[in-house]
């Protein structure tokens, strides 16, 4: 590297959304890319928008319940299109002016490096980008993330970023900054081995509210609503011994509780991976939480990794069910059957878990789908003895789905990321209606 060691800005743009809250969001290959970078000398510095612990933030109770809280949130007009949805559309993150003020009090960057993630809050990213433009109108801004790679057409066309990066970012992130910056660096960790991978930089936040964790990419399933496949389409798993040395470190030096697994599979090939994870866990006597809002495997739960999970920690586990409708079912994915599912339930069971700690996905707004196949499915999860928890479908590019998503809206999906947004239920006939969406949740309540 040559002697000016360059200042690279990393950031986490803002959430333009009906509704947003930090169910453990953080942007995990961002932080990836600033601790690779730190590694390999870079003067690096975080900006995350959606700062929940700011020094002006004031927000009450931040740190809620094993970690997750509200985001600071400001109203703005909805985007065009949108009007007649009959709910506040806001700016979720610090105030536009205390970005401002931490732009022009930093040295000045060689270039910024911005994530995004679902496609439909672009709109963030774009006033992100625009702030940074404002005040370092020279300086190269790249732009990667979730939005980026599966609408990279629309994020050239639309997001105000210099250069649009698609992909994996660890894979190229050093010959990109070489090219942004002139100072090339041999890498010191292989981009296809996640065991040399440096633990993403969660020290650059202000608090450590909780660690997001990912002991594995890809996943081996190829469900038609996932874009999982086309995102990490290469499987890497960690090390066990690997993954039980991040947790102790980051518990030991910064007394963190709660951990959150990002996988797409965590419970794939358990012998090898999840259960010796485990086990290690148990063994180092760690008295941490662990969160799974990405949904394990059904068919993976046996009364072994059950009795292990519970043993280890696991105070919130989802399970990917989506829907109980057999003719939906087969469609979607055939990643479990219905007695599969019972089994798993009952195995959660008798290991210790109950109702409060089991919530079943249940996949709502699909194309076609009808409002009592949503009931079904909710009475079935309930009279299993666990929690249904709606999750509103949202249309993805590149996936199976996406066609018949396109066909069944009411919205022109293609036009605009904007439609996409689960909020609106784009994909039902019926213009937005509270009404079912109140009825939805309060039957899964009750």
């Amino acid at each position: 590297m040559k002697h000016d060691t360059p200042h690279i800005l990393l950031v986490n743009p803002w959430i333009h959304d009906f509704a947003a809250y930090d169910f453990w969001a953080k942007p995990l290959g961002l932080l990836t890319l600033a601790s690779i970078l730190r590694r390999h000398g870079f003067n690096i510095t975080y900006l995350d928008c959606l700062d929940r612990f700011h020094e002006k933030a004031l927000q009450t109770d931040p740190y809620a319940r094993y970690g997750r809280g509200p985001y600071l949130k400001t109203k703005i007009p909805k985007p065009v299109g949108l009007e007649d949805i009959p709910r506040t559309f806001s700016r979720y993150g610090i105030k536009i002016k205390w970005l401002r003020e931490e732009l022009l009090c930093m040295q000045k960057p060689d270039l910024v490096l911005m994530t995004s993630m679902m496609t439909y809050w672009y709109t963030g990213v774009t006033e992100t980008i625009g702030v940074i433009k404002d005040i370092f109108p020279d300086v190269t801004i790249v732009l990667g993330g979730i939005y980026a790679s599966l609408c990279h057409e629309h994020a050239l066309n639309c997001s105000g970023a210099h250069r649009i990066q698609t992909g994996p970012g660890e894979k190229h992130i050093l010959k990109l900054v070489g090219e942004c910056t002139g100072c090339s660096v041999t890498p010191t960790f292989d981009p296809d081995d996640l065991d040399t991978y440096p633990y993403p930089a969660f020290d650059l936040q202000r608090k450590i509210a909780y660690i997001s964790l990912q002991t594995s990419k890809g996943c081996p399933f190829a469900c038609k609503y996932c874009a999982s496949h086309f995102l990490n389409p290469k499987r890497m798993v960690r090390h066990p011994e690997s993954v039980v040395e991040e947790i102790t470190a980051w518990h030991e030096k910064y007394n963190v509780k709660d951990f959150v697994f990002y996988d797409d599979a965590l419970l794939v090939d358990a012998e090898k991976h999840a259960v010796p994870m485990l086990e290690g866990i148990i063994n180092a006597g760690l008295k941490v939480r662990f969160h799974t809002p990405n949904a394990v495997h059904i068919r993976e739960i046996s009364k072994q990794t059950a009795r292990l999970m519970f043993h280890a920690g696991f105070k919130t586990l989802r399970l990917g069910l989506e829907t109980t409708s057999l003719d939906i079912r087969n469609e979607l994915d055939k990643k479990v059957t219905l007695s599969e599912f019972v089994r798993a339930i009952t195995c959660l069971k008798e290991a210790g878990f109950d109702q409060r700690g089991i919530g079943v996905y249940l996949l709502a707004g699909l194309p076609g789908q009808h409002v009592d196949s949503i009931e079904d499915s909710i009475q079935t999860v309930k009279r299993t003895g666990a929690t249904p928890i709606l999750a509103y479908y949202s249309p993805i590019p590149k996936t199976t789905l996406w066609r018949q998503a396109v066909a069944a809206s009411r919205y022109n999906l293609e036009s605009d990321p904007l439609f996409t947004n689960n909020a609106i239920l784009p994909c039902q006939s019926e213009p937005f209606s509270w009404q079912t969406i109140s009825h939805l949740k309060k039957l899964a309540a009750n």
